[in-house]
């Protein structure tokens, strides 16, 4: 069978291109979300695994829960749906914000921290991302105490590991090899 994303990528590029056209990547992006986080739940995992429950009925399951999110994407759905591939929307969401920011030439950045950043820092940061990505950035930081000292930069497929944690795992590996 093939991988999950693999299979979630195509669903991803027509919702793209469908939100694109009607000038509504933002619109599509919350909703997409939202179907995603709705879809993560037990209870809603059941329901639409049902082997007897048709594509509408899965359909509606998701109106009924989420029913701005439905009214925006309902064609995606119902294609998704058909194939019984509803459980492929957090890969699709995934694919489609990647899309969204090659567009929008951004990029999603996530800062790890052993402390809490200053405002100053974060600013510096986000500066030299900018330059080093040619692209606007948004900055998400998390502080994991285990890191020790310094910083993993990850975005997309590129990782900066700076930490110590990650300076001693190098050492060890070094070591021992």
């Amino acid at each position: 069978m093939a991988e999950q994303s693999t299979l979630a990528r195509p669903y991803a590029k027509a919702a793209f291109e469908a939100a694109k056209a009607a000038s509504a990547l933002a619109s599509w992006s919350d909703a997409l979300a939202t179907l995603a986080a709705v879809s993560l739940d037990d209870k809603v995992q059941k329901a639409l695994g049902n082997p007897a429950a048709t594509s509408a009925s899965n359909v509606a399951i998701l109106a009924e829960l989420a029913p701005e999110a439905v009214a925006a994407t309902k064609n995606l759905l119902a294609a998704m749906a058909d194939q019984k591939r509803l459980g492929l929307l957090p890969d699709v969401v995934t694919h489609f914000e990647k899309f969204r920011a090659d567009e929008e030439h951004s990029a999603n950045v996530t800062i790890t921290s052993a402390y809490a950043l200053t405002a100053t820092q974060e600013a510096l940061l986000k500066e030299k991302l900018k330059n080093k990505l040619g692209r606007d950035v948004q900055l998400v930081t998390e502080v994991d105490a285990t890191l020790i000292g310094g910083v993993v930069i990850r975005t997309n497929d590129m990782v900066i590991d700076g930490s110590v944690t990650g300076k001693l795992a190098k050492l060890a590996e070094a070591m021992y090899s």
